[in-house]
């Protein structure tokens, strides 16, 4: 694939904790019928956001009600899924380590 802009650094915003960083350090998520929905290979198509795949800045999202803020709807979105998500990954590198 080719950049449009050379030399440009790509950034995106952290939903809990708001630092930037790059693509490949956060995870994408999408929403699905109000399930906030782990993209991990970023290929779901429809709105994105990001988020650091830490607990701790999951629970900061959570607390500042910042996914439905983020993917632009109204109400409360389900992240059930995407905190089962989080636990096993936490899990998976408690492991390896």
């Amino acid at each position: 694939m080719i950049d449009a802009r050379p030399g440009k650094v790509r950034e995106r915003t952290c939903i809990g904790c708001r630092k930037r960083s790059s693509p490949t350090d956060l995870l994408r998520m999408t929403v699905s019928g109000g399930l906030v929905l782990p993209d991990p290979g970023c290929r779901a198509p429809g709105r994105g956001a990001h988020l650091h795949p830490t607990t701790e800045c999951f629970e900061l999202a959570v607390r500042r009600k910042a996914f439905p803020r983020a993917f632009r709807v109204q109400g409360p979105l389900d992240v059930t899924g995407l905190h089962d998500y989080l636990a096993q990954r936490d899990n998976q590198d408690v492991r390896t380590v």
